[in-house]
């Protein structure tokens, strides 16, 4: 079936709000050595989205100035040097950008599998998070069987990923933020043996007082600032500490005699710029531990609301609100 000479897609038109995003059509896309072009049906909204769209967080170099890290949807052309994928196959993927669109190329190595039983709206919302999840949480963190785990942002797209993900790896103790008693109820249904309403609770003393002044073996940090020095006054001996946003600034002052004493590690990633190699070596590592979770049912992406492709705008009003539990996926 030939394929049409134009895109619709999602363009940034200029740095601001919510209604600087806006349809535009373009020459269509030709994927490249090692690439495959993907017919997109759904597409994940992040908050790096947002922080693209106001001119915090510019695409890496070679990269589509269209935003979108996550897609699912059909294999519509392959490049030269693919070898495990063809034209008619299902599947979701990560990609450092251009995902707002009805076509997008995507590397073949950081392509997946649609799992067992998904929509393409499910299908979306996996990349992103479990990449990132998956990365930092147990190839970080090294998060094990029986070890206690908190994680900030539990009704989050990342958030609610990780609880589960924690759950079905055998955690002990999930601890999970939130900002509303709802939040911290939904962070619980998924798996968190205690949510913490920030706005109401002290979550080091909550924490503290569950685990008898233990602390937690592992911490997945996207909020930076303050919380730094409160992290690090929870976490067991040998914790581990992960950050990987810094919504409230990227400084903060710690106590480096804690830091030996408790023998801490604190360390982080960022997903975007990360090499192909890279990416496709996790999700290698995804597509043998963590789908046949999905496959079986186990695990499952929390879907907060969908919006259609020409209502990016909307979707964005959406998730600055913080309102939503789980993730905004846009139709196409």
């Amino acid at each position: 079936m030939a394929l049409p000479t134009t895109i619709t897609a999602i363009e940034i038109s200029t740095p601001g709000g919510p209604e600087v995003l806006k349809p535009i059509t373009r020459p269509m896309l030709s994927p490249a050595v090692g690439e495959v072009l993907i017919a997109v049906a759904a597409a994940g909204v992040n908050r790096p989205d947002a922080l693209q769209r106001k001119g915090h967080y510019p695409p890496p170099p070679g990269a589509s100035d269209i935003p979108g890290l996550e897609i699912a949807g059909t294999v519509a052309a392959i490049g030269l040097g693919v070898h495990h994928l063809k034209v008619g196959d299902e599947v979701c993927a990560l990609v450092a950008g251009g995902g707002y669109a009805n076509y997008c190329v995507a590397p073949e190595p950081q392509c997946l599998p649609v799992p067992k039983g998904f929509s393409m709206v499910e299908a979306a919302a996996l990349p992103e998070t479990f990449f990132t999840v998956w990365h930092n949480v147990f190839e970080r963190g090294h998060l094990r069987a029986g070890e206690s785990f908190l994680v900030h942002g539990g009704s989050s797209g990342i958030g609610t990923v990780a609880i589960q993900l924690a759950k079905a790896f055998g955690a002990g103790a999930i601890f999970a933020t939130a900002g509303s008693r709802d939040k911290c109820n939904a962070c619980e249904k998924l798996g968190a043996t205690r949510g913490i309403d920030y706005k109401h609770e002290d979550f080091a003393q909550v924490v503290k007082e569950a685990t008898a002044n233990r602390g937690v073996d592992v911490i997945l940090d996207m909020i930076g600032g303050e919380y730094i020095h409160k992290n690090l006054s929870i976490l067991a001996v040998e914790g581990r500490h992960v950050s990987i946003a810094t919504q409230r600034g990227v400084t903060a002052e710690v106590n480096f005699v804690q830091i030996m004493g408790k023998r801490l590690t604190l360390t982080g990633s960022g997903l975007r710029p990360r090499s192909v190699e890279e990416k496709g070596a996790m999700a290698a590592a995804l597509l043998q531990k963590v789908w046949p979770l999905l496959d079986a049912g186990k695990v499952k992406p929390v879907i907060f609301r969908t919006f259609p492709l020409a209502d990016a705008a909307g979707a964005h009003q959406l998730l600055e609100t913080s309102s939503h539990i789980g993730k905004i996926v846009l139709s196409v």
